[in-house]
């Protein structure tokens, strides 16, 4: 494993590898296949390559061949006549600085819509693991609410018991209502969100996902990143696709600066012509006789005046110069947020994923000691259902936290220009043996 794929590897635990565990990369492999972003830049790519071919043609002979047969008969004499003539031309440039600047650009053009289509395909890597950890934590969310639901639903029927049998009042039997209604609404936004989810991820590949793996929690580690965010610039200015494409881009707008000086050059052609001509007449007396002629030279053109069309698209390329100049340093100014942010946001997922496990134990904790003083009756049932809501919400954002921790090292690593099918294999390989089927979501409760 190289040092770029170092992290999100380790931090999933590899030792959960299953036959069943590589549902990510499945989804993945088929969204490469089926994406519609990714195969656009594939046919962008394969455009301008194709316009390479298209730009060297000018540079090469063009070779043209014809055959004329004609019977002809005029009705102010008595002629008439079978024609036969056959034409060989061709025409070479010996100089022409469009066509050789154009090609030129062609070849550029290529280069910069090969890095174009590379971003595309990492950022393809991205899209999908975030629209697939979206499901798993909107899934989350369903089961974390569920299962409060159920909580709070016991809570409401041992409140109506003690009510019953005079130990608490009514109000305590309103709030225990009030808690689950809320719980009901609740679950029935998680729902919702899950079905959402899941046809994002849908649009990725056209298919339904039939499974997903979940993230073995007892073998993940957050791990910190190790160095300053200076390393990870220099990562960025060296690698990132979309910070080349752009200064392709600049490279490209003063090459069509000199594009558009070469209408005030010279061109120089040179012309061959091989002609046949035959006629054969019908009239004894005329007989018939055969022509043969060849023409070759030298053209030279040079533009003297035109009105100063030339002069104005020097001048639009040069202000084109200036525009592709301003977007290289938008490109870059962005690139270095984003690796900032990015890093910020792995090293404070590291944080956050600490600071909500203790968070869940501290919930755990306060709800024990929440359901013994309401037994003995030095706490209320809105204080039990506080708690119990405090943990189940504890127990999804350290879930979330979680993905996000996967999410954020992803972003950074695009931002960085670094990521790779393998990163996203590495946590196909860590993701848990545990499966859960995805079906038509039901947003009732």
């Amino acid at each position: 494993m190289t040092l770029k794929r170092i992290y999100i590897a380790t931090l999933l635990g590899l030792s959960s590898l299953a036959a069943n565990a590589d549902t990510l990369k499945q989804v993945y492999e088929a969204a490469k296949l089926k994406d519609p972003v990714i195969l656009k830049s594939k046919a962008e790519y394969d455009f301008f390559k194709e316009q390479v071919n298209e730009s060297k043609a000018d540079l090469l002979p063009q070779i043209g061949f014809g055959l004329d047969a004609n019977r002809v008969q005029s009705s102010r004499d008595t002629s008439r006549y079978n024609y036969f003539g056959a034409g060989f031309d061709l025409t070479q440039s010996i100089y022409n600085g469009t066509y050789w600047q154009n090609a030129d650009i062609a070849e550029k053009q290529a280069v910069q819509y090969s890095a174009i289509y590379g971003y595309a395909a990492q950022n393809l890597i991205y899209r999908v693991a975030v629209a697939y950890f979206n499901v798993l934590s909107a899934d989350e969310a369903v089961k974390s609410i569920e299962a409060n639901k159920r909580a709070v639903q016991r809570q409401l029927e041992q409140t109506q018991q003690r009510f019953d049998v005079g130990l608490i009042a009514i109000t305590d039997v309103h709030e225990a209502q009030a808690e689950y209604d809320t719980t009901v609404a609740d679950l029935i936004i998680a729902k919702n969100t899950l079905a959402n989810n899941y046809y994002l991820l849908r649009q990725l590949t056209g298919e339904d996902v039939k499974q997903v793996t979940y993230l073995d929690t007892e073998n993940f580690q957050a791990t910190p990143l190790e160095g300053d965010v200076s390393v990870w610039r220099n990562r960025a200015i060296e690698h990132n696709l979309e910070l080349h494409s752009m200064r392709i881009a600049k490279e490209l707008a003063k090459m069509n600066i000199d594009l558009a000086e070469t209408g005030h050059g010279p061109t120089i052609d040179f012309t061959l012509d091989l002609d046949y001509d035959d006629y054969n007449y019908d009239d004894y007396d005329s007989g018939s006789y055969a022509a043969k002629s060849a023409t070759a030279g030298l053209s030279l053109d040079v533009p003297i005046y035109s009105g100063g069309s030339i002069t104005s698209q020097v001048k639009q390329a040069q202000y084109s110069y200036v525009m592709a100049s301003q977007d290289l340093v938008e490109t870059f100014r962005s690139t270095e947020v984003s690796i900032s942010s990015g890093y910020n946001n792995v090293q404070a997922s590291v944080s956050s994923i600490s600071a909500y496990e203790q968070s869940v134990i501290s919930s755990q904790s306060a709800l024990d000691a929440a359901e013994a003083s309401f037994e003995v009756g030095t706490r209320t049932i809105v204080d039990v259902l506080d708690a119990t809501n405090s943990l189940y919400e504890s127990e999804n954002l350290l879930a979330n936290a979680r993905y996000d921790y996967i999410i954020n090292m992803l972003q950074l690593k695009l931002s960085a220009g670094t990521l790779t099918e393998q990163d996203l294999f590495d946590i196909s390989a860590g993701l848990s043996k545990q499966t859960n089927e995805i079906k038509k979501t039901d947003t009732s409760s």
